[in-house]
């Protein structure tokens, strides 16, 4: 009953099923928060635990057939097991990230096809980061405390978890399908109801979930409306090949921006969710106005007015970036080189992304568009002329170059991320004749020559001295 029903649903609104079963599941975390609220708050945490554990697992039932759903199961068993006979050891913490990301990667391997497909292999790189970010919160929680950084202290563990516990967190509606990154103190939180404006009580938050429930039906209908018009598979085609080039580089600029509203949309309706269980509560701000940003991936504003490339970097995925610069970037630290660091980061991330060569390609340009950006600003803060130029008039047709500019540059890796193998995105690259690489190097060439002629000798002096 219900597959013919989601087949007719599917061809009606033009979309593949898979993906139709996706929105269905991340709306379907309204209810189940409901329920949460209603009668199981004040429940013990055994019986939380098991509602969250059976609710995730419904969704993942629901989307993945048959033996596809023992995945997670199997990881987190393993997992657990990990914490429990290895303890807080670098041993555990390595024995954890090789086998996660082992059993990601195989996933990968066997299941990965030229085309974006909904499968296990989509949660499961959200679980994969769960759980090395567990043993790794684990392992920090054996040091003494004047070890740890601010961030590492709030994710410590202090004892070690049960496995349903660790099943409820993994497992949570919330955040098992497509994020956000939380810790596992913060899901305990969650269950001592430590997490609401009202401690010990339902929180007071069905209004800030609405809010961004609504936001993200606003941007998943822009998705709705506009993304047939913008398909990755136009690329590929004689008539995408036979436009002006202007045309070719305005498509790759507007289809980015379009793109990126399914992710967006997404993860505002899953934060929605957090925040009506109570698991977005981050504090009070200084007016005493409760917070409930703790589980946001989206600063939406900063997003659609950023001119800047970093600024959308970190505007998008919040939690996510935010895990991998807790857990990677600065636990890198010892290699004693920012930028060394940076490239490993960006390694791992690409890799966690799946093993198609487009994502190794967009990461890679992100690096070098994030470090000449920042050479850029320098350069710009440093030069008075720019400065007055920058802060002058023509601000306005300033921002307005800048912007297209850098969502021109924005769609520009991602052509390889969307389209994953090098032949597809080798033809668009070639259809545009290389115009981003170009700028990109060039820019790198340029731009040390820009700044002994613009730069004061004074101002560069100051700069080597800090």
């Amino acid at each position: 009953m219900a597959a013919p029903l989601l087949e007719k649903v599917s061809d009606y609104l033009g979309s593949p099923e898979p993906a139709v079963r996706l929105i269905l599941s991340i709306l379907i975390g309204y209810p189940f928060a409901l329920v949460y609220r209603r009668f199981l708050f004040h429940q013990s945490a055994s019986v939380i635990h098991l509602f969250h554990t059976l609710s995730g697992l419904s969704l993942a039932i629901f989307n993945f057939a048959g033996s596809q759903v023992y995945h997670s199961a199997l990881c987190i068993i393993v997992q657990f097991l990990f914490l429990r006979l290895m303890g807080r050891t670098v041993t555990g913490v390595l024995s954890s990230f090789i086998f996660q990301m082992a059993y990601l990667l195989t996933g990968y391997y066997y299941t990965a096809t030229d085309e974006y497909d909904i499968k296990w292999t989509m949660p499961h790189c959200v679980l994969t980061l769960k759980l090395i970010g567990l043993s790794l919160d684990y392992y920090d929680g054996g040091k003494d405390p004047s070890q740890l950084s601010a961030e590492q202290k709030q994710g410590a563990l202090s004892s070690t978890p049960s496995l349903l516990e660790v099943c409820g967190f993994s497992y949570f509606y919330g955040g098992f399908l497509v994020g956000p990154q939380f810790t596992l103190r913060n899901y305990q939180s969650l269950v001592s109801r430590e997490m609401s404006d009202c401690p010990g009580q339902v929180p007071n938050s069905a209004i800030p979930a609405l809010k961004r429930f609504s936001l993200g039906l606003v941007f998943l209908a822009i998705f709705a409306v506009c993304g047939p018009y913008y398909p990755d598979s136009y690329y590929l085609t004689d008539e995408f090949e036979a436009q002006p080039f202007w045309y070719r580089c305005v498509f790759i600029l507007l289809w980015a921006k379009v793109n990126l509203y399914k992710y967006v949309s997404c993860w505002l309706i899953t934060e929605g969710v957090c925040i009506l269980t109570g698991l977005g509560y981050n504090g009070r701000s200084k007016t005493g106005e409760p917070q409930w940003d703790a589980c946001a991936n989206m600063r939406v504003w900063m997003f659609e007015t950023t001119p800047l490339f970093t600024g959308t970097i970190n505007s998008f995925n919040i939690n996510t970036n935010a895990w991998v610069a807790r857990h990677i970037f600065k636990r890198l630290k010892f290699l004693g080189n920012k930028m060394v660091s940076q490239m490993a980061t960006l390694l791992f991330l690409a890799i966690w992304h799946g093993l198609h060569s487009g994502y190794i390609l967009c990461f890679t340009m992100e690096f070098i568009i994030v470090n000449v950006e920042r050479q850029a600003q320098a350069l710009v803060k440093d030069s008075p002329t720019l400065t007055a130029i920058t802060n002058g008039p023509f601000y306005p047709l300033i921002y307005v170059v800048q912007q297209f500019i850098h969502w021109l540059f924005m769609g520009y890796p991602l052509v390889p991320f969307c389209l994953f193998t090098y032949d597809k995105w080798l033809k668009v690259y070639s259809s545009v004749y290389f115009c981003g690489h170009l700028l990109f190097f060039s820019a790198v060439l340029i731009l040390p020559y820009l700044r002994k002629a613009l730069v004061p000798r004074k101002a560069k002096s100051d700069k080597k001295e800090n």
